[in-house]
């Protein structure tokens, strides 16, 4: 590396217009999939869609950071760069706890699972790793799944299924999911497909995922989830999450709903790619997943340097039955990120109307909000983030009783000019009647995630507002409420290790 780009990287530190402060983001160049979420010897591993060569998407490595607790990440280098099979696109890494793979002289050790994109020919691939992820070797038997003249053959999650004893494989492919299994990782069978007909279907599928959760907490009751994105024609446009519930034999999925019955993941703008973590241990009982927080609509326009693109929040997910009988996924942040906490606002059992803001001289940038509001006799009410009354900026959070519609407005929510695809009003439609609410906010330097009543409805949306647009607004239309609980936590940078001094990975 030269002594020029050692004065830039040494230069980074975190503190970038619109840089994320408790999300990932990669020190600089291109990020978008996450791929190879794992848990090994203590460590999360965060692998990811990579172009280290400049700020927009380009041939495709698979970047690497660590972690011990999923919130601060520890940059590490890049773990798989292309070759003569081609670019390495998405994919999952396992443990192989037996040593099905023989890698491993009959321990155990870490195993990717990846496809092969060399000129518009996708086929799967493995390596492996002896040193606990640091580095990589690619298995020289590749592709382990040639493509049969299949278009948009991609993105392998890996699991091993105990009932069957097999590894499975699900893939996405064109717009359905192709199912495989191996007792080794090297050797693949076909199984079965699902999808051609089930779901959403406004583009080509992507990033599949499948996974048990037991229904409302109960072990002998588990369900399904079959989780895979579509790059087009998601709920709020553009790239989104869409889900299955079923049942899993080891062969087959079967969809508990008729199959024009579509469930999003999310119903903001900026939630694509997701995959959950492998092998968390069994004591701690939780399915985490994460996503990229962008859209293929406009990701390669956003005005960030010297990074483009970041994560969500890592989430766990539980599977609950809700009044009416259907089945469908919740979200909470996962518990670790209240290390993050520092100073707190806190409201209780306050009536208020559309003549006060109880929030009025509060000013906060990257913070935590949770509000209980009850009584719900106004027309609409919620609240305006990232607010500046000078320039006329902000972001709205707002639930209207009349549409029963919770909806996240980014219309004047700052720098909207890069897209046109970028403006608007994202909206989830609610159950009638509701009484009483609950509002969990995560807004970041460039993001808002909303988890609205447990984490029942999700919206994620990137924002994009000028520094000193930092002002907080409760407002309410037609009416009044009651504000049972109110609380905003300023929550501290994950990077401040870092600034202090840059390290040299990733080039």
């Amino acid at each position: 590396m030269s002594d020029i780009n050692s004065l830039v990287e040494a230069r980074i530190d975190y503190r970038e217009k619109y840089r994320p402060q408790f999300h990932f983001s990669p020190r600089k160049h291109w990020m978008n999939d996450p791929n190879g979420l794992v848990f090994y010897k203590g460590e999360y591993h965060l692998f990811y869609q990579y172009y280290p060569g400049g700020n927009t998407w380009g041939p495709m490595h698979w970047g690497h950071a660590k972690s011990n607790d999923m919130v601060k990440w520890q940059h590490c280098p890049i773990a798989l760069e292309p070759d003569e099979l081609g670019m390495i696109f998405s994919g999952s890494v396992v443990v192989d706890w037996h040593d099905t793979s023989g890698f491993f002289n009959g321990g155990d050790g870490l195993v990717a699972i990846f496809t092969h994109s060399n000129e518009g020919v996708q086929s799967q691939s493995i390596a492996y790793s002896l040193d606990e992820g640091q580095t990589w070797t690619k298995y020289e038997n590749n592709p382990v799944i040639p493509n049969e003249h299949i278009k948009d053959f991609r993105d392998p999650k890996v699991f091993w299924h105990d009932d069957t004893q097999n590894w499975i494989m699900v893939l996405a492919a064109g717009q359905k999911v192709m199912l495989y299994g191996s007792t080794n990782l090297k050797n693949w069978t076909f199984l079965s497909e699902f999808g051609e007909s089930d779901g959403a279907h406004g583009g080509v599928w992507e990033c599949p995922d499948l996974f048990s959760l037991p229904v409302n907490g109960d072990l002998l009751n588990q369900k399904w989830i079959l989780q895979v994105d579509i790059g087009s024609g998601a709920v709020a446009g553009g790239s989104g999450a869409q889900y299955f519930v079923g049942e899993f034999d080891g062969t087959t999925f079967k969809n508990v709903n008729e199959a024009e019955k579509t469930l999003w993941l999310d119903f903001g703008k900026d939630f694509y790619a997701t995959q959950s973590f492998s092998d968390i241990p069994i004591e701690d009982g939780r399915r985490i997943l994460l996503a990229w927080m962008s859209n293929w609509e406009y990701a390669n326009e956003v005005p960030t340097s010297p990074w483009r693109s970041a994560m969500t929040i890592p989430r766990e997910v539980e599977l609950r039955q809700t009044a009416n009988g259907d089945l469908k996924l919740h979200q909470h942040p996962i518990h670790e990120l209240k290390q993050l906490r520092q100073e707190k606002i806190k409201i209780n059992n306050r009536v208020v109307n559309g003549e006060m803001n109880v929030l009025k001289d509060q000013k906060e940038e990257v913070f935590e909000l949770i509000a209980e509001v009850e009584n719900l006799s106004a027309e609409e009410f919620g609240f305006e983030l990232r607010k500046s009354s000078k320039n006329k900026q902000g972001t709205i959070v707002g639930y209207n009783l009349l549409t029963n519609e919770l909806f996240i407005d980014r219309e004047k929510s700052g720098d909207v000019s890069f897209s046109k695809q970028f403006k608007g009003k994202h909206v989830a439609t609610i159950e009638k009647g509701l009484n009483k609410v609950k509002f969990h906010i995560f807004v970041d330097k460039s993001s808002i995630e909303l988890f609205f009543q447990e984490g029942e409805v999700v919206l994620t949306d990137l924002i994009f507002p000028d520094d000193d647009s930092q002002e907080l607004a409760f407002y309410i239309k037609g009416g009044e409420v009651t504000i049972l609980n109110l609380e905003v936590y300023v929550l501290k940078s994950v990077w401040e290790d870092e600034s202090e001094g840059a390290t040299k990975v990733n080039e």
